[in-house]
């Protein structure tokens, strides 16, 4: 048991995300194109493009889709101009925060994310600033009231495909993975017939922070919106405890 509903944060970014169906698709996108220009079309055999596609799936992009996206990049010499570049930093009230980004032009992202850390009263730090208070982990949330498993058997399932731990919560179970096993447990979690409420390689908060301030509050909500804004923008972990 963690003690922290990260479902009701899933829900929250699926609300957004419904509103910006098309920005996480063109990021999804991205990601095809540059995992298969790194490791060829095939899934089986290039894990960033397997992980990406279960990526995909989670966030209901058609197959059709996806397979179009994985044979463009396959014979499209244009996404190797894409380049992946972190950056971490500090918000309000000693929040961390890891921005993961996939640009074709460094300096307009490195003004876009200055900007959102400036305008939310948080300042962008060196590399490995924050990232030690993360771990990198597949995690698969499973919405309690889409599941008709008793929750015994679904963890026996899930450490047998290759899961590290499992989690109940008050409205959710979380299934926690190596990075390399995601693949694997995702497949095994959806051969019992469940549709995750997310799936995804991510960066996991070893411990979480409160803020109490409102102004702190709100200046944090400024910085992580306007990173959602921009296209550039992959990804953004955090330590904040919303609940």
């Amino acid at each position: 048991m963690s003690g922290h509903s990260k479902f009701a944060n899933i829900k929250h970014k699926k609300e957004k995300n419904d509103a910006a169906k098309g920005k996480i698709f063109t990021i999804i996108g991205r990601e095809i194109a540059v995992a298969v220009k790194e490791g060829g079309p095939d899934p089986a055999n290039n894990f960033k493009l397997a992980t990406v596609i279960a990526k995909a799936k989670a966030n209901n992009m058609p197959n059709d889709t996806i397979e179009r996206g994985i044979k463009k990049a396959a014979g499209d010499g244009s996404a190797a101009n894409y380049e992946s570049i972190t950056y971490e930093g500090y918000g309000p009230g000693g929040i961390a925060i890891i921005v993961k980004t996939l640009t074709d032009n460094k300096n307009r992202t490195a003004a876009a994310v200055r900007s959102a850390f400036t305008k939310g009263n948080g300042n962008i730090g060196t590399p490995g600033c924050v990232s030690f208070m993360f771990d990198e982990k597949g995690q698969i949330i499973i919405d309690k009231e889409e599941c008709e498993m008793d929750s015994d058997d679904l963890m026996m399932e899930a450490l047998d495909a290759g899961a590290d731990d499992f989690n109940e919560e008050d409205d959710s179970y979380e299934i926690i993975t190596a990075p390399e096993a995601f693949p694997e447990v995702e497949k095994a979690v959806k051969d019992m017939g469940l549709v995750p409420a997310s799936a995804e390689v991510t960066m996991i908060p070893q411990t979480y922070v409160k803020l109490t301030n409102e102004k702190d509050v709100a200046s944090l909500e400024k910085i992580l919106d306007l990173l959602d804004e921009s296209d550039d923008v992959q990804a953004v972990y955090h330590n904040w405890d919303e609940d």
